[in-house]
């Protein structure tokens, strides 16, 4: 068990919250060759051979994270490392990041006998031994899920690496005394909240007495003499494992029965009931009260008809009944069932008739009351003990009913602020894609079904002028309402910043603004709302024009797109990663690329790569395999990316889009060189009218040649050479640009009757179905779209 020093070894780094490395031990240099005057004071990541943004985004929000992280080596090597991280208070009175990594060729130590591997997997106690070097090697169930860490995330490490802290290094300075003495020993203090509040340091011997390892085992909290028989407590106010309300419920049975009596039914309301004013009408009718059943328990096992209502099944108590009564009155009640009022009830209600199947003698009725809400009662029965309950059992019991009603309220209020949340999450995403030529598109939207809540991804399809496309995916930081309303506000921006044609960078820029605008008002009335402007997010902006058959792509802090270009071939598009949104003052930067005829986009949040526990090259292979095989359609290829990648269960939101790109071929097209002196207005309204002819317009023909009429004198009054004309036919629709190399921008303005100008774009406003202006790196552009009849 115990290893050679020189083979293992522990690095570790310290980073502050601007992501600078504040401290680099001598076993990181070790491990990747940079000295610490080299890294010391420099970005952390400038050693990730990943990408920056995804790590800052992983640790949002978080105190503690693992996982495995791709770093350069000094000789330019990429190292997979599985590395711990710890958000602390550091010595200056702020907040850094503690990394650690333990670097051993260390074996897996050996198992025992079968036996005795399920008394320590399954101990109650959270256990973990510790080698001669102090280094941990063997984590039960129980401390793993304390501390929300797997065994292999703590292998080879010191206990004050795991669980960072005063009390942790005392207990690691007692280990070592333990090792040299032989003699076990215990520590106050406690490790954390879950572990209680002291441990017990054993040292385990081989057959020869010599001390070979250290066992520490952590005690639970001190309980009252009355609370010593008490069943083991699965039903904390936390929901715990269960999942539902009928698991809690269950719990609480489990927990209860045979412990502390011989029978529990747990029945729940439908919708609970506010206790914090008098009864109201609802609680005083003389109609019976109906309950579910969640969770039924007996002895004898089993959840037979003789309970008088199965789990599922609907139950009715008669007004003046103990349970209807405890309703109503919000009270416990221990009974013997020779009281009247019992007797009566048993003898004609058949919710009753457990009771008389199981000869019991003694009887609880305890409602489940949570933040002044009655949300059911519990009842307990005796039959197999001959002593009835009495006043200690009934404390006891409603203890247990009042931890287990505290998960079942936490779990209903979640379940309805995720239904509100995902309401307005979907509100606020688009319902139908809008009618477009240039690119096929689908898109898959999938909310997280962890505890964080719906997050706030979303995509969106944007027209834009000259019959191009705008792509946008976006994940705003964090999860819940908030998150949602955030995202619905910055896709209002995209969309507005979209309608004014701004290139992608541009809008990007805009977009940081406003993000730092909102963080600002809303942190000013909420010093803790963090990230409540969307500090942190990502978005992807990309427009296609499938007349030049290019894409331009900006990208703040989000995953690169793939494409597949008709050959088969899958990459990503070297899109540079940019900061995300609300950083300020850095620049973003616009990749341009030719998509040809045919090409496959794909659009998607960091939920879809970290949806399964693999690594991020095993992602990358199953997502590049999903793409490159060919499909019917693209629903088709949403659902098998889908299907690769995801497993049962979703800790983040996923948006996926998928797009084929199409192409506006040259007769479709029609391009002009024009002059600049106004005889050549007759010439442009000749070439519309000609080219109109041949694609069967002749009916369009009049009021386009008046639209391109007015826009080329415009151009030829207020711009500057060259003067170009564009006609495009986009199936349902007809676009004219004219473009100049003046950056002045035209405004449509209400002529006086004597004026002799200033009447143009008010005619073209009233001929076009909409119109507007684009601005180029050099010059601008004025179009005007028309709709055509439908064949």
């Amino acid at each position: 068990m115990a290893m050679e020093r020189q083979s293992t070894y522990t690095a570790t780094a310290t980073i502050d919250e601007q992501g600078i490395l504040t401290g680099w031990s001598e076993g990181a240099r070790r491990l990747l060759g940079h000295e610490a005057s080299q890294v010391v004071g420099r970005p952390a990541a400038a050693l990730l051979a990943a990408d920056a943004g995804a790590v800052r985004r992983t640790l949002a929000a978080r105190d503690r994270w693992h996982g495995t992280v791709p770093l350069r080596h000094r000789d330019g090597r990429c190292l997979e490392l599985g590395l711990l991280a710890h958000r602390r208070t550091s010595r200056t009175g702020g907040t850094d990041w503690l990394v650690v990594t333990a670097v051993a060729d260390r074996p897996q130590p050996p198992r025992g006998e079968p036996l005795e591997e399920w008394a320590f997997i399954q101990s109650p106690f959270p256990l973990a031994v510790f080698d001669g070097e102090l280094r941990l090697i063997r984590a039960n169930s129980r401390l793993e899920r304390a501390l929300s860490l797997p065994e292999s995330a703590m292998r080879g490490l010191r206990l004050p690496y795991i669980v960072p802290g005063p009390a942790s290094e005392e207990a690691d300075r007692t280990m070592r005394r333990v090792l040299e003495s032989g003699a076990p020993r215990e520590v106050q203090g406690g490790l954390g909240p879950d572990l209680g509040p002291s441990a017990v340091l054993t040292p385990l011997k081989d057959g020869t007495g010599r001390v070979r390892a250290v066992c520490l085992a952590t005690n639970r909290r001190a309980q009252d003499s009355a609370a010593e028989q008490r069943p083991p407590d699965e039903t904390d106010s936390r929901a715990g494992p269960a999942s539902d309300l009928r698991g809690i419920a269950r719990e609480l049975a489990d927990a209860v029965v045979p412990r502390l009596a011989d029978f529990i039914a747990v029945d729940l309301l439908d919708s609970p009931r506010n206790t914090t004013g008098p009864p109201g009408p609802s609680d005083t009718t003389a109609s019976p009260v109906v309950l579910r059943r969640a969770a039924l328990r007996t002895a004898r096992g089993g959840e037979g008809s003789e309970a008088g209502a199965r789990v599922g099944e609907a139950v009715a108590y008669e007004p003046g009944s103990p349970p209807a009564g405890c309703l109503v009155s919000g009270q416990s009640v221990l009974y013997d069932v020779t009281d009247p009022v019992v007797a009566g009830w048993a003898a004609v209600d058949r919710a009753a008739a457990w009771l008389r199947a199981y000869g019991t003698h003694s009887l609880m009725v305890v409602p489940m009351l949570a933040e002044g809400c009655t949300l059911g009662i519990a009842l307990f029965g005796r039959h197999r003990r001959p002593e009835p309950f009495g006043p200690e059992d009934l404390r006891l019991a409603e203890d247990l009913t009042t931890r287990a009603a505290a998960g079942l309220h936490s779990v209903r209020r979640y379940s309805l602020a995720r239904t509100t949340t995902m309401a307005l999450q979907r509100s606020l995403l688009p319902h139908t894609l809008p009618a477009q030529d240039a690119l096929e598109i689908a898109t898959r939207y999938l909310p997280a079904a962890g505890k964080a809540g719906v997050g706030g991804d979303w995509f969106d399809v944007i027209p834009l002028s000259g019959a191009r496309v705008a792509l946008v995916v976006g994940d705003v930081v964090g999860h819940g309402i908030r998150a949602s309303a955030t995202m619905g506000r910055l896709r209002t921006a995209v969309r507005t910043l979209a309608d004014v044609d701004l290139p992608a960078d541009e809008l990007l820029t805009h977009l940081d603004d406003l993000v730092l605008r909102l963080a600002a008002d809303e942190g000013s009335g909420d010093p803790a709302a963090e990230t409540a402007g969307g500090i942190g997010t990502t978005c992807l902006y990309a427009v296609y024009d499938p007349v030049s058959c290019r894409c331009t792509l900006a990208r703040a802090g989000h995953p690169p797109p793939a494409v597949v270009t008709p050959d088969g071939a899958v990459r990503f598009l070297d899109v540079p990663a940019g900061p995300p949104l609300g950083l300020g003052g850095l620049p973003f930067e616009a990749f341009e690329t030719e998509l040809p005829e045919g090409s496959l986009l794909a659009l998607y949040t960091d939920g879809l790569l970290e949806a399964r526990d693999h690594d991020i090259d095993e992602a990358l292979d199953k997502l590049f395999a999903a793409l490159s095989r060919p499909a019917p359609t693209l629903d088709s290829v949403c659902d098998r990316v889908l299907s690769e990648l995801l497993s049962h269960h979703l800790d983040d939101d996923i948006a996926l889009l998928v797009a084929r790109t199409r192409a506006l071929h040259a007769d479709r097209v029609a391009v002009w060189e024009l002059g600049s002196e106004l005889t050549v207005v007759a010439r442009a309204r000749k070439h519309t009218g000609d080219q109109l002819a041949a694609w069967g317009l002749d009916e369009a023909a009049f009021a386009t040649e008046l639209m391109v009429s007015e826009l080329v004198t415009n151009a030829i009054r207020y711009g500057r050479p060259p003067i170009r004309l564009r006609l495009i036919h986009r199936g349902s629709a007809l676009i004219c640009e004219v473009y100049d190399a003046s950056g002045t921008t035209p405004h449509m303005r209400r002529a006086r009757i004597f004026d002799e100008g200033g009447r143009g774009l008010l005619l073209v406003a009233q001929l076009a179905e909409r119109w507007g202006t684009r601005h180029d790196r050099v010059g601008k552009t004025v179009w005007a779209e028309q709709s055509l009849p439908v064949a």
